[in-house]
């Protein structure tokens, strides 16, 4: 009998890979986190610039604080669903905080934030209706296409026109159609037009769900993310977006103004089905969130440090994305120089992400950073120091040496 593992031969043979070119990328161990920032990994001290820890909450005092007295007050856990016994008055407490830092009516909070788009996309979108989703959409939005019963329409990544061509198709057709994009991508760092794609949806008649995990804490003058920053707010149906990265802890949510929006509690199957998030990290969320409500330099400072590193490696030659975002990737020539890249920046201390086809769009071979508040310049223009210098080594910067980012 075959084995069960042989359809993951290409996985594992690629993993194998990149382990004869030094240490696993799937498996890197932190030994210690010293700080947003800093941490001991694989027996290396390491700057960390592969975190998503945007605005650095992970160590606020606040948050620490707000997550043990939860802790002590109401245990290690719920044990139980959102509509079992794993609601909490805490939980019902987040999802007022979230819906009025959005100026929204409504909230749900899930357990991820793979969980909230999972969820959502997958409920809203029944067996007459169509789902338009962005090329390079996140895993988690892709597997909600798999699990919901719509008809599912890729349009180009970032292509306004494209999205109006395929709606326009849909002309006499009966169905919602429900168009889904991000804030921010997660590989290259580019933002999605949504200004356009607002336009397209109130012409042509859509919904418009707008992931904003990586841009929630970054964008906007209150850091709520492109929508704010773009000015769409009032035309975004759902706003969906985690508590892992600029909140440091782990949970999504789900916001919106449309009524009924209640009955997704027993309408969404991962909703119902799922043990709901402990009070601890409801208690550090709410924590987080109300410094970030407070404290609009947090998004101007990871915004500006984003700008930093982006500007450094353009000047040293890199071939960067297209925008300079918090998250800044460089390209690779191909995935075994990256994984040798990679290797060579966790000897001399510094951590990034190493992304490789199949899970990058248009099969670039990638190092990821994703920069935080919480670096300070002398970290940054270090990172930029070790990775020009061991770029040299590869002989591979040059050929973009132009490109400066606009202000924010």
């Amino acid at each position: 009998m075959m084995s069960l593992f042989a359809k993951f031969d290409d996985v594992r043979m690629a993993l194998e890979g990149f382990k004869t070119l030094g240490r696993d990328p799937s498996n890197i161990r932190f030994e210690q986190i010293l700080s947003p920032t800093e941490a001991v990994a694989d027996g290396h001290s390491v700057l960390l610039f592969g975190t998503n820890n945007y605005l650095g909450l992970t160590f606020d005092p606040a948050c620490i604080e707000a997550s043990v007295a939860a802790l002590r007050s109401l245990g290690t856990g719920t044990t139980g669903s959102r509509v079992a016994n794993g609601t909490y008055a805490d939980h019902a407490a987040l999802e007022r905080q979230i819906a009025a830092f959005y100026g929204k009516s409504n909230a749900m909070v899930f357990t991820t934030g793979y969980q909230a788009n999972l969820g959502l996309i997958s409920t809203l979108a029944g067996r007459d209706d169509y789902l338009l989703i962005d090329a390079d959409s996140h895993a988690s939005i892709y597997d909600a296409c798999k699990l919901g019963t719509a008809e599912v329409i890729r349009f180009r990544h970032n292509d306004a026109e494209d999205l109006a061509r395929r709606l326009r198709r849909l002309d006499g057709r009966p169905g919602n159609r429900i168009v889904v994009t991000e804030g921010i991508y997660s590989m290259l760092g580019d933002t999605a037009p949504l200004r356009e794609i607002a336009a397209v949806k109130r012409e042509l008649g859509a919904f418009l769900i707008v992931d904003e995990a990586h841009s929630l804490g970054v964008l906007g003058e209150r850091g709520r993310g492109l929508c704010e920053a773009a000015d769409v707010e009032a035309d975004v149906d759902f706003v969906v977006g985690t508590f892992s990265k600029s909140l440091g802890a782990i949970g999504g949510f789900a916001v919106s103004d449309l009524p009924g929006f209640d009955v997704l509690r027993v309408a969404c199957r991962p909703y119902m089905f799922t043990a709901s998030l402990p009070p601890a990290v409801i208690a550090s969320v709410m924590a987080a969130l109300s410094r970030l409500d407070a404290d609009r330099s947090l998004s101007a400072r990871v915004r500006s440090n984003g700008r930093r590193l982006y500007d450094g490696l353009v000047k040293a030659g890199f071939e960067v994305g297209p925008e300079a975002n918090p998250i800044v990737a460089i390209k690779m020539p191909d995935p075994a120089t990256a994984g040798l890249f990679w290797n060579r920046l966790v000897d001399e201390g510094i951590y990034l992400n190493l992304a490789v086809p199949p899970t990058t769009p248009m099969s670039l071979s990638l190092l990821r950073s994703s920069v935080s508040a919480a670096h300070t310049e002398a970290q940054i223009d270090h990172a930029i120091s070790v990775i020009t210098a061991i770029g040299r080594e590869f002989g591979i910067p040059g050929g973009n040496k132009t490109r400066v980012s606009e202000p924010a």
